[in-house]
């Protein structure tokens, strides 16, 4: 197993992504963090770890709080004694709309919610992984950080993205001689619920992949278990695309 006795915080784990990465993770043998602020949901996929003998504990709280970022790696050590590694899944689309006429409160909102709460995340996930001995930290932007895929009105989103590859990238350098990796996972269109449910919409998104589809969440959770592996011990500040090819704009 690729996770053997690591202790892994997951966060937008109550579905989506975050929920396919955990259960993935647990299965791995990874211990795992759970963290989201939908507690009945978080509780489910904890539940359901536990069910398939995984271990899990869960907390839930909001991403933008420096403090749940503290609170979330206090977990780890107090439950499992550290923290080797982290998945910073949680996210949101925002209102979308061209930037002339976006309120300055939904792209202050998809910042902080995006972004700033990887700057929380890393400030405290960093330390407890010196102590450990190194570990790894794995950011979620998105295709839309990296190249946009001729989708209008993201502004917002695709800043913050873009701003979690370069902030990766000044960890990386960083604290690499500390023993801590730092990526990005920059997954293409996904059948979760921030993609709803219109029929039209997913055959536009799937139009801009070259595989002609959309991503199923377990897929992607494929790519962060590779990640936060041992496998990936010399992969560290790098903007790992797992999007179906709509980066090559094929059509």
């Amino acid at each position: 197993m690729e996770l053997t006795n690591k202790t892994i915080i997951v966060t937008g784990a109550s579905s989506g992504i975050g929920a396919a990465a955990a259960l993935l993770f647990a299965a791995e043998g990874a211990n795992v963090v759970l963290g989201a602020r939908r507690d009945k949901e978080l509780a489910q996929v904890a539940d359901q770890i536990s069910q398939n003998n995984g271990s899990a504990v869960a907390l839930a709280g909001d991403v933008t709080d420096a403090g749940y970022a503290q609170a979330l790696v206090d977990l780890a050590v107090e439950s499992y004694g550290g923290l080797d590694g982290a998945f910073n899944n949680a996210g949101m689309m925002g209102d979308m709309g061209p930037i002339g006429d976006m309120p300055v409160d939904t792209w202050n909102t998809v910042i902080e919610t995006n972004l700033t709460s990887g700057f929380h995340a890393a400030k405290a996930q960093v330390p407890a992984m010196v102590k450990r001995g190194g570990g790894s930290i794995l950011f979620t932007s998105s295709f839309v950080g990296y190249s946009n895929g001729g989708m209008p009105g993201m502004g917002a989103y695709a800043a913050s993205k873009a701003g979690l590859i370069g902030l990766a990238q000044s960890l990386a350098a960083d604290h690499g001689a500390e023993g801590v990796r730092v990526n990005t996972l920059l997954p293409g269109g996904t059948l979760t619920a921030m993609a709803g449910d219109d029929a039209e919409t997913h055959a536009f998104i799937s139009g801009l992949h070259a595989l002609k589809r959309m991503a199923q969440p377990a897929e992607i959770a494929q790519v962060a278990l590779f990640l936060l592996s041992d496998r990936a011990g010399f992969v560290t500040g790098s903007p790992v695309l797992a999007d179906g090819g709509v980066s090559v704009r094929l059509v």
